[in-house]
């Protein structure tokens, strides 16, 4: 999750400058080959690499596909599209789960790796063969990073400074902490993954002045020369609808992955359900709750959207408003009729964000710069949200108990709704300045 998060941003920008159909196929080409190299390992650290480089894979992967289908999806149908997409990951997360448990049954751990990796090669080519939309090619990178490694490397780097420092200080702590017996490994993920936030969110304060003193300078956005994608970048900071979803989200990501990695264990526990009967029973309702909420919530944000400029960041909260009492019921009741309902209810709501809330980011976003923020918002969302989830509602597991403990996750979905909808405010004056820059950029 740490490596997915730390390489989504690097790869969006690499897609945004190069090719996004290019990073797409090496996403595809990696995680497949790690997958199925992982069944051949000997020892641990070769495992640790395979698994590391498989979220390497994934970085590239959804931010430059998100940005492919914005290109393609515009106005009223986008967040289906969106949805559409999400529904896609579902599918595969749960089927790979229930299959992959299946052929390691049947055939051992390193056949499974095996036989899960080698179909994505296939899957590599073809995406080797998607058509991204026109762009104005920009110019030679090599050329482009040297002009820039010159005149603002220095800048950069100071700027910097606070996530660099703090990232290093977190990754010496959790070796400190792995050296001691009695440290648990999820200490040692929250200890970084705070150090991170910390760094990067110092980081962004240190760039919001110089991003405002940038864009007022910025005459036009276009994809033409690495100058102008990073004056479309700094808009970034100066978005406020961005502010406010990047918060939000990664909030109801806390809670939504808190959840799922979480589920299994207070089932066994709390109900006696055995994994087989989790894997089978909530597995099954989980997945077509999510499915049938993506796709609603998809229609509902375009919908809403083609009366109202706030309508998919409207649709993307109330999912987690309205969620947030039925996932507490959720963990209060006991198995039955309404324990089923409520499965199925809290992952129909917790699944509307999906579509929405991407289209709602790359409404507010100038083209040139679409796969970078939607890598951003993976970093943020994964480091300050379901980087963190695990190990904290383990250790508040263990000094109350699971019930309790997993009662902060809906706590947390309702917060980031309500800071999600602060956005309804803000949105339509944003979406209004891209689309001038746009215009300006035609003409």
């Amino acid at each position: 999750m740490i490596v997915l998060a730390l390489m989504a941003l690097p790869l969006g920008v690499i897609g945004d400058l190069r090719s996004r159909r290019g990073v797409i196929t090496f996403g595809v080409t990696l995680w497949s080959v790690a997958t199925a190299v992982g069944g051949l390992v000997t020892r641990f650290w070769q495992l640790f690499l395979c698994r590391a480089l498989v979220g390497v894979g994934e970085a590239g992967y959804m931010p430059a596909s998100l940005a492919i289908i914005a290109d393609y999806y515009r106005g009223r149908t986008r967040a289906m599209a969106m949805g559409v997409f999400s529904v896609g990951m579902a599918l595969g997360g749960v089927t790979g789960i229930w299959l992959g448990g299946e052929l390691a049954l049947a055939f051992g751990w390193r056949r499974a790796f095996l036989i899960m990796g080698a179909p994505g090669l296939l899957l590599a080519i073809l995406a080797s063969q998607l058509r991204e939309p026109h762009r104005q090619p920009p110019p030679p990178l090599r050329i482009a990073l040297a002009g820039w490694y010159r005149r603002h490397l220095p800048g950069t780097l100071r700027v910097a400074r606070p996530l660099i420092v703090f990232t290093l200080v977190g990754a010496a702590l959790g070796g400190v902490l792995t050296a001691f017996e009695r440290a648990a490994s999820a200490v040692d993920v929250a200890v970084f993954a705070a150090c991170t936030i910390l760094g990067l969110a110092w980081t962004v304060a240190r760039l919001v002045p110089l991003a405002l003193e940038g864009t007022a300078r910025a005459g036009r956005v276009a994809a033409s020369a690495f100058e102008d994608f990073l004056a479309a970048a700094a808009i970034v900071f100066r978005t406020p609808t961005l502010m406010w979803i990047f918060v939000g989200g990664a909030l109801v990501t806390f809670a939504v992955n808190g959840l799922i990695a979480w589920a299994p264990s207070f089932l066994q526990r709390a109900h006696g359900m055995s994994p087989v009967e989790v894997g089978r029973t909530f597995g099954l309702l989980a997945l077509t709750g999510g499915v049938l909420g993506a796709l609603v919530g998809g229609r509902i944000g375009d919908g809403l959207q083609a009366r109202w400029a706030g309508g998919r960041v409207f649709a993307s909260g109330m999912g987690f408003v309205l969620g947030g009492p039925v996932a507490t019921a959720l963990l209060l009741v006991d198995r039955g009729t309404l324990f089923t309902v409520l499965v199925f209810g809290t992952f129909f709501l917790y699944t509307w964000y999906n579509g929405p809330l991407a289209a709602a980011i790359l409404d507010v976003v100038p083209p040139p710069v679409r796969a970078t923020v939607l890598g951003a918002f993976v970093l943020f969302s994964h480091l300050a949200g379901d980087a963190i989830a695990p190990p904290l509602i383990g250790y508040l597991s263990d000094r109350a108990d699971l019930r309790t403990a997993m009662l902060a996750l809906p706590a947390a979905g309702l917060v980031g709704g309500l800071v999600i909808l602060v956005a309804v405010a803000t949105v339509g004056r944003d979406m209004q300045r891209v689309a001038q820059r746009e215009r300006g950029t035609a003409a």
